[in-house]
């Protein structure tokens, strides 16, 4: 008899830590559960007036609306598989294990680090300076928190429209963009990769450039020159070509010139899409004199972007921009790049 009263007063206990869980866990928001379980990037909010300087590679994804957090995590997710493996090939352990250069760059690109593992970093960091014997350990921890490289080295920038993430690099690195968004489709076509919730397209984006003639006709030309020589693409006579341009909503009305309109005259006129795309055609025909334009089977797609940045001056405007294979975009119901599931439904989003 002891035993079963033993036993029964077990269950009893067991099912009162249940519940109390339970009860904790409905107390806390969707948010606050997951965010227990995952940290969330913070904007690096230098990345706008450093996109005005120069130009950057990255990718624009475009997600389900207010599940941008969401959609954030998951980009990162999936980055974390393939960014790395494109990144140069620094491995040594002297510069893998430079900790103060890992601790800036967390700081940019994490908002809530594991508080256990920053003190695992400071701790580390005390022995090295005491104790010389741990240079091994030092640098196998250094590569695992290299294979983690999306973390370290894409920034998040902050947009004004809901439904869009924009992550850059540092700098230009325009094949890497391509090949890392090649390889997410072939892997999402084999399986081996688990088909993303709400993020529904990512655009990779080989170069950045403020909105004007001048420039736009620069990035067009040396990307075109790089998909021409790149000996991977096999090119027929004479080249088909599309030009997409996406405004993402920003009209002429919206965009506010600044006084020394003489230097930016022409940027009001390049959101006009036809003028745009004659830019842009002019550029390519630079490169490749008898090309053609093909909207319905193109064999390269150059795909404009207008990147809808919050904290620029009035009046400066940023587009991405991309010359994609065939493979990689769809021309109906408007040339765009793939979306990332095929959904029978039609919701997937812009």
């Amino acid at each position: 008899m002891g035993e079963e009263e033993e036993r029964k007063e077990e269950k009893m206990e067991s099912k009162m830590e249940k519940k109390n869980q339970e009860e904790s866990k409905s107390l806390m928001t969707p948010w606050e559960q997951h965010a227990t379980v995952i940290s969330i990037p913070r904007f690096d909010y230098n990345a706008p007036s450093s996109l005005l300087k120069r130009s950057h590679s990255g990718f624009l994804i475009t997600c389900t609306i207010k599940r941008e957090k969401s959609a954030t995590k998951e980009a990162i997710s999936i980055f974390s598989k393939y960014v790395g493996a494109f990144s140069s090939d620094d491995s040594g352990c002297s510069e893998s294990s430079d900790t103060n250069a890992e601790t800036k760059r967390r700081k940019i690109c994490t908002e809530e680090i594991d508080q256990n593992h920053a003190n695992s970093i400071d701790s580390t960091k005390i022995n090295q300076g005491a104790v010389g014997g741990n240079q091994k350990d030092d640098c196998s921890s250094a590569k695992t928190d290299k294979s983690k490289a999306p973390d370290f080295v894409l920034s998040l920038v902050k947009l004004t429209k809901s439904g869009l993430l924009l992550l850059t690099f540092p700098g230009e690195n325009s094949l890497h963009t391509i090949d890392i968004v090649s390889e997410i489709f072939r892997d999402l076509e084999s399986g081996s990769l688990k088909s993303p919730l709400w993020c529904h397209r990512i655009f990779p984006i080989q170069a950045t450039c403020t909105l004007n003639e001048k420039e736009l006709q620069e990035v067009v030309s040396k990307l075109v020159l790089q998909f021409v020589n790149d000996k991977r693409n096999k090119l027929a006579q004479p080249l088909k070509f599309a030009v997409g341009f996406n405004r993402r909503g920003i009209e002429e009305s919206e965009v506010k010139i600044p006084k020394d309109a003489s230097k930016n005259s022409d940027l009001s006129v390049l959101l006009d899409r036809n003028k745009c795309f004659s830019v842009v055609a002019a550029a390519v025909k630079g490169i490749v004199s008898d090309a053609v334009v093909d909207l319905k089977s193109p064999e390269l797609s150059i795909l404009v972007e207008l990147l809808p940045l919050s904290g620029v001056p009035n009046g400066s405007l940023v587009v991405g921009v991309s010359v994609l294979p065939q493979n990689l975009v769809s021309t109906k119901p408007r040339l765009c790049i793939k979306t990332l599931v095929c959904n029978k439904n039609g919701r997937n989003a812009s």
